[in-house]
């Protein structure tokens, strides 16, 4: 089965409109283990537009690096989208970023803290709001699940900063 990564373009439209804006970009990423940043930074000026990133599969990390609230992680477990929220928040204010990107997911292939495979939270905390979607990407394998959440946090990322795409006509 061919798997759907994200789109060329995405990453690039990000880091255009990042760079005409002056604004810039970190990510928190866990179950995507770095993809977006590299995504982001396979995109030939992307050093003007990002700060860094912070790969936190490990919940103490979430805690510790990123600044989530104990009590959460405990209640909730790393898989939810109180926790992506605030993974990006805490990415954006430690980079002293414009905006901050999280993922935090289940990948597979065995469920975790009572979710199932598929299961994905992505955020984007910006200058007043932050916007957390969930997504449902089973079936697919660890892999695709991945890859697809790259897609989604890159798109996520665009559409806060230029909107939806309308159709043409």
């Amino acid at each position: 089965m061919t798997v759907a990564g994200p789109e060329p373009g995405t990453a690039a439209e990000v880091v255009a409109v990042l760079t005409e804006r002056g604004q810039t970009v970190a990510v928190a990423e866990s179950l995507t283990g770095g993809l977006i940043a590299a995504a982001i930074t396979d995109v030939p000026g992307a050093s003007m537009v990002f700060r860094g990133g912070v790969i936190a599969y490990a919940t103490d990390i979430k805690r510790d690096l990123l600044g989530v609230d104990a009590a959460l992680l405990v209640d909730a477990g790393a898989v939810d989208p109180r926790v992506a929220a605030a993974m990006a928040a805490g990415v954006r204010d430690r980079f002293a970023a414009t905006f901050g990107v999280a993922s935090t997911g289940v990948a597979g292939p065995d469920p975790q803290d009572g979710k199932p495979v598929g299961t994905v939270y992505l955020a984007v905390a910006g200058p007043g709001r932050t916007e957390v979607v969930a997504s449902d990407l089973a079936p697919g394998d660890r892999s695709e699940i991945r890859r697809d959440t790259v897609a989604e946090a890159l798109e996520l990322l665009r559409r806060t900063l230029v909107g939806p795409v309308r159709p043409a006509g």
